[in-house]
C-alpha cells in the first residue's frame, strides 16, 4: 500500500495532481514554489475578480491586473501551467451584492468571507474537479489535520495571521480536499523561503483592504452601485429621544465612536443600526455589552459531536479573541452564551466555534449573528 504523502494524499508525490490558488501575493506564491519543490504536479489557477479602477489599480489589492501578471510571472519561473478565470459577473453576484445589501439592512458584513463560500472555494473547487487534481491548495494561515480522508482543521501557528475565521462556512467536502501549506509557518518564514526561492513577489506588501474597497472607503463603494442609500435620518440616544440627524445608516456600523455626529458629557458609540426605520441608537460604553448572542445559517465542519462536549470558544471578529462559551444548537441556528462580556457584537458578522484539543484550537463550525 503506497504510504501517504506529505499532503496526506495516497500517492506517490509525483502523481499526484495540485492546483494551486494563485492571487499573485507572497502567501499563495510560495505556497506554489513549495508544491513544486516537494515534486508535486501543480497547476496555479488565478481568478480575476472585478475591472480594475484607478483606485483598485494603485492599492495593491488581490485578484486585480497587477496580481495576474505577478502570479504569471511567478508560474513561469516555476514552469508551471498556469489558468485566469474570469470571474467578475459572479464575484459582482455572490460578494458585493451581499456586501451592499447586508450595510444596507445596518449590518456589517464580511465579504472575505462570502468570497471564500461562494467564488474561491465553490467555483474553483468545481474547476479543480474537473481537472481531476488530487487537492486544491492555499495561502491561507490555517492548519489542517488530515486523518483517513477525513480533514479537520485549525488555527494556524502564527495567531497575527490565523484565518480559520474566514473559512468556518467551508463544506466539509470542500475541507477533504483543500489543504494548508502555511498552517505550521509564521509569516516571517513564509518571507523567508519566497526570498530563498527568489521570487520576484517576495517583498511585495500584504493587502490591507477588502479588494474591491479602495483604501477603506466602503461608503464610496456603495454609492457606486446604490446610489440612492444615503437617506438621512434619525439618531437617538437610549431613551428614544431623538438628539441628530445623519446622512445614511451605511455610514456606521456597531461600536462606533468617531465621526457620528453628536456628543455628549460621555464618550456616544453605535449601539444599534435599526434599518427599516432608518435610525441609530448611540449610548455609552455599557450600552455596547454582551453576553447573549443569536446566530442564523450554522455551517458544522467537525464531524466528532462530542466536541461541543468540551471546552467551547468562540470568536465574534476577525481580530477578536476567543471567548469561553456555551452553544446550543437547533439546526441551522444556535443560542451562544459568552462566559465573559464582550463589546460591540455586530449582526452581519460570523461567531466561529472552536474546541481546544491537544492539536491546537480545532474550528467546529460557525453561524452569522442576527442579534
Amino acid at each position: 500500500m503506497t504510504k501517504l504523502n506529505s499532503i496526506g494524499i495516497a500517492k506517490e508525490t509525483k502523481d499526484t495532481l495540485v492546483v494551486v490558488a494563485m492571487s499573485g501575493g507572497v502567501d499563495s506564491s510560495t505556497v506554489a514554489a513549495m508544491m513544486k519543490n516537494e515534486g508535486y504536479n501543480v497547476i496555479g489557477i488565478t481568478l480575476k475578480l472585478y475591472n480594475d479602477s484607478k483606485e483598485t489599480a494603485s492599492s495593491k489589492q488581490c485578484c486585480a491586473g497587477q496580481d495576474i501578471m505577478d502570479a504569471k510571472r511567478v508560474a513561469e519561473k516555476l514552469k508551471i501551467e498556469h489558468k485566469i478565470l474570469y470571474y467578475q459577473n459572479k464575484f459582482k453576484e455572490g460578494v458585493i451584492d451581499n456586501f451592499i445589501d447586508s450595510y444596507l439592512n445596518g449590518e456589517t458584513p464580511i465579504p472575505c468571507v462570502q468570497c471564500n463560500k461562494t467564488v474561491k472555494f465553490t467555483d474553483l473547487f468545481e474547476e479543480a474537479k474537473r481537472l481531476k487534481a488530487d487537492a486544491l491548495v492555499t495561502g491561507h494561515y490555517v492548519k489542517s489535520i488530515t486523518n483517513e480522508s477525513n480533514t479537520d482543521m485549525y488555527r494556524g501557528i502564527d495567531l497575527n495571521r490565523d484565518q480559520s475565521y474566514f473559512l468556518f462556512n467551508t463544506t466539509k467536502d470542500q475541507l477533504n480536499f483543500l489543504r494548508f501549506p502555511l498552517g505550521n509557518l509564521l509569516k516571517d518564514e513564509t518571507r523567508n523561503i519566497a526570498r530563498d526561492l527568489d521570487l520576484n513577489v517576495a517583498e511585495k506588501p500584504d493587502s490591507q483592504d477588502i479588494c474591491f474597497v479602495p483604501n477603506g472607503d466602503y461608503a464610496s463603494v456603495i454609492e457606486k452601485f446604490r446610489p440612492n442609500s444615503f437617506s438621512k435620518g434619525n439618531i437617538k440616544n437610549m431613551n428614544g429621544e431623538v438628539i441628530g440627524v445623519h446622512d445614511g445608516i451605511i455610514n456606521y456600523t456597531i461600536g462606533q465612536r468617531k465621526g457620528i455626529g453628536v456628543s455628549d458629557k460621555n464618550p456616544l458609540y453605535v449601539v444599534k443600526i435599526i434599518a427599516d426605520k432608518n435610525e441609530i441608537i448611540v449610548g455609552t460604553k455599557e450600552h455596547l455589552v454582551k453576553t447573549k448572542i443569536i446566530l442564523k445559517d450554522l455551517n458544522i465542519i467537525t464531524n466528532d459531536q462530542k466536541d461541543f462536549q468540551k471546552d467551547l470558544f468562540v470568536k465574534v471578529r476577525s481580530t477578536g479573541r476567543l471567548i469561553k462559551a456555551k452553544i446550543n444548537i437547533d439546526n441551522t441556528t444556535a443560542n451562544v452564551n459568552l462566559l465573559e462580556e464582550e463589546h460591540g457584537i455586530a449582526p452581519g458578522q460570523a461567531c466561529v466555534f472552536y474546541s481546544k484539543n491537544n492539536k491546537g484550537y480545532k474550528v467546529l463550525g460557525g453561524g452569522w449573528i442576527t442579534n
